[in-house]
């Protein structure tokens, strides 16, 4: 079974990380939040590396990495530690790609395109994992950090928008 393969068994690691989050304390955070994007990378560069890349992996590393980062900005949110306009401008890229998704199933013409992550989108991931690394140690201010998260998302979303509109007319 696809699932069973190392790489994607790693990548779905990472709801188990976004689980653990919620109550974890401080060092905690910092571990998990390290643990997540080690195994973000290391998800992806054995997948290539033994050739086992699965369509099944490219659906659920994506997933999971959204779900680590949205458990993880809710529970700020939550505790009152970040403002709900922060977090929305730190999840753009997530939400503007969550519905480019839906909307590319739903038109027939997008459908047989194939979404691959891009380079953009790996950069926002990253600044997403060291912005909230800045959070967990209490960094001030954080609207600079935040705001180049979203700067960095808006530079993906157009990316991700252009290859699925060259994609549609291939």
């Amino acid at each position: 079974m696809e699932l069973r393969r190392l790489p994607n068994i790693l990548s779905l690691s990472r709801l188990l990380l976004a689980v653990l989050f919620v109550p974890a304390g401080r060092g905690v955070r910092v571990i998990l939040i390290c643990v997540a994007a080690a195994t973000d990378f290391l998800d992806g560069w054995l997948a290539r590396r033994t050739n086992a890349t699965t369509r099944w992996g490219a659906l659920v590393d994506p997933i999971a990495d959204r779900i680590f980062v949205l458990v993880a900005i809710a529970t700020y949110v939550m505790n009152g530690e970040l403002s709900l306009a922060a977090a929305l401008l730190f999840l753009s890229r997530d939400i503007a790609t969550a519905l480019g998704f839906f909307v590319a199933r739903a038109v027939p013409a997008l459908r047989g395109v194939t979404f691959k992550a891009r380079y953009p989108g790996k950069i926002v991931t990253v600044l997403q994992l060291a912005t909230l690394l800045a959070l967990v140690f209490g960094f001030q201010p954080l609207a600079p950090l935040i705001a180049f998260v979203a700067l960095a998302s808006a530079v993906a979303i157009a990316d991700y928008t252009l290859a699925l509109w060259r994609a549609r007319a291939k």
